[in-house]
């Protein structure tokens, strides 16, 4: 990796046990192996952690993604287009992540950044962003995920639509896909994010994680093996502190206090 990976990612940990990763690659925080190789490692890190239970994803300087460094995609070797490939490796650690994943997404999510986005579990979008697949205009495809991941959440038909044609959505046919979670006012969006990942990491994260892991790995499968896979998952939750201490808190008719174990 190399010295340029210090600075292009930003790793923050507050109390609340929230942590929070800032792209920045000016200007506009474009994906390079450098940045993706920083994303990786961080991920790892974050989800080992156990005093981390939520995490925020962001770009700097009030942008968060515009894809791809098309400098680098510039060089049309295997050797290059494998290395910016590794994204779709950051984006399955943090779907396998046990803690819930938030993206802020201001002025837009294009390419690399919409592929990074759809990994992560809860989108807030600004008014004024756009999400989008723009690649066919250089001869390309989304190769980082974006075919697989926008194919399961808005369906065959829509998702070779917006591939094939590149067309940007606004942040309102965004959340009329199911792509953004919530939109709300641009100078809102980073704030309204870190709402959603206090709120997120202030939960029963176990219970949460289990959910995610359902919710991901059983999409697909036939209903038996997804019930199946539930039931298993009844019994491992029945292991956690949260559980007991939503239950006492219940009885106690009292906010529950979750540790997260």
């Amino acid at each position: 990796m190399s010295a340029e990976s210090p600075t292009i990612l930003h790793v923050e940990r507050a109390e609340s046990g929230v942590a929070t990763l800032t792209l920045d690659r000016p200007k506009v925080n474009a994906m390079s192996p450098d940045l993706i190789g920083a994303l990786q490692d961080a991920v790892d890190q974050l989800a080992a952690d156990p005093d981390v239970r939520a995490i925020l994803i962001k770009g700097a300087n009030g942008r968060y993604c515009a894809g791809a460094d098309i400098e680098v995609m510039s060089d049309h070797t295997r050797e290059t287009y494998r290395a910016m490939r590794r994204e779709v490796d950051v984006e399955d650690a943090l779907e396998r992540c046990g803690k819930p994943v938030v993206v802020a997404i201001e002025r837009w999510a294009l390419g690399g950044g919409a592929e990074l986005a759809l990994a992560c579990d809860v989108r807030i979008m600004g008014r004024g962003a756009q999400f989008g697949f723009p690649e066919v205009d250089l001869g390309l495809f989304p190769g980082a995920g974006g075919t697989q991941r926008l194919t399961r959440l808005v369906g065959v038909s829509r998702a070779f639509w917006l591939l094939a044609t590149g067309h940007r959505l606004t942040a309102e046919e965004a959340l009329a896909d199911g792509i953004a979670t919530e939109v709300v006012d641009d100078d809102r969006v980073v704030e309204r994010a870190a709402e959603i990942a206090e709120q997120l990491a202030a939960g029963p994260t176990v219970a949460i994680g289990l959910i995610k892991e359902l919710v991901y790995d059983c999409w697909g499968r036939p209903l038996a093996a997804g019930l199946d896979a539930e039931g298993e998952a009844v019994f491992r939750v029945l292991e956690s502190d949260d559980l007991r201490e939503g239950f006492a808190a219940f009885h106690e008719k009292r906010e529950p206090r979750f540790t997260g174990r």
